[in-house]
């Protein structure tokens, strides 16, 4: 969507901080609050100050008090031969390993994570967890612990900011996108413990003892295919309504409830056909 998509010339006045804010605790945002956002900015129409006016409202709401994250993924500093959005000759493999910069977590840009995460993970006192594929941002009062430690093999599962977030029973924000882009649900993939899931091994250029090297570590294998049905079934269940941010959706929810509800959902309705290639460390 282009800029001018996003402007309505029968809206009386543009999106701001002001209205931002008043927005997000009428969804019932908090002081003091921990949350984890995921963010479509065009869907929320033509913002004053753009992905920059986001963060703001986000932490104006939620004072140093609380704690705002966000997912920084970095597709492309993956192997490349598992990359299909879009593929890459195969010639060019080997090079791709050999040279790639190391990820930095003050540098790496994130590949498809939208503007408001870009805008975010450059703010004063965002903190970014140390995983070269997966990593997260946090700000506030519990930003560093819930980033600290986050190894190659905690990837999304146990030991990730997704189950810190768990443990602290904090909150998913979804602005103008689905539960297909609900990373939460990945760690339900994790401790749903299929007998059939697969792991595979994927790599990744990093620094080692200030060095940089390309390292290969194991990571099960994992999917959002069916996320959006999902999370449409959970909050069918628990009668949810979203609310407005601009012009877009809204959800705002527990994590620990969501995610417990899809370890149960997927051991239900998840059968091994119905996988996949794992999307996640392609380089779109």
């Amino acid at each position: 969507m282009s800029e001018a998509d996003t402007i309505d010339f029968n809206n009386p006045a543009p999106c701001t901080i002001t209205s931002l804010t008043a927005e997000l605790r009428a969804a019932r945002l908090q002081a003091g609050d921990i949350v984890l956002v995921h963010t479509s900015l065009s869907k929320i129409g033509w913002v004053a100050g753009g992905p920059v006016a986001v963060v703001e409202a986000l932490m104006r709401v939620l004072t140093p008090q609380g704690t705002l994250m966000m997912p920084t993924h970095t597709g492309d500093n993956s192997d490349p031969a598992f990359w299909v959005n879009p593929p890459v000759p195969e010639a060019w493999w080997q090079a791709i390993r050999d040279e790639s910069p190391a990820y930095d977590p003050a540098t790496t840009p994130t590949r498809g994570m939208g503007a408001v995460v870009e805008a975010f993970r450059k703010y004063p006192g965002v903190i970014r967890s140390e995983h070269p594929v997966v990593s997260f941002a946090a700000w506030g009062k519990h930003a560093a612990e819930l980033t600290v430690n986050h190894a190659l093999t905690a990837d999304l599962g146990e030991g990730s900011p997704l189950s810190r977030l768990y443990d602290r029973d904090g909150y998913v924000m979804l602005i103008g996108v689905d539960h297909g882009n609900n990373t939460s649900l990945h760690l339900a993939e994790y401790r749903a413990d299929f007998p059939w899931a697969r792991r595979d091994v994927q790599g990744c250029v990093m620094k080692v003892d200030g060095e940089r090297r390309w390292v290969e570590y194991p990571r099960l294998e994992i999917s959002d295919h069916d996320f959006a049905t999902l999370g449409a079934d959970y909050e069918r269940t628990i009668r949810y309504a979203p609310a407005k941010l601009g012009s877009a959706d809204l959800r705002l929810l527990r994590q620990r409830p969501l995610v417990d509800y899809a370890v149960r959902w997927l051991r239900a309705n998840r059968t091994p056909p119905q996988i996949p290639p794992d999307d996640l460390p392609d380089n779109g």
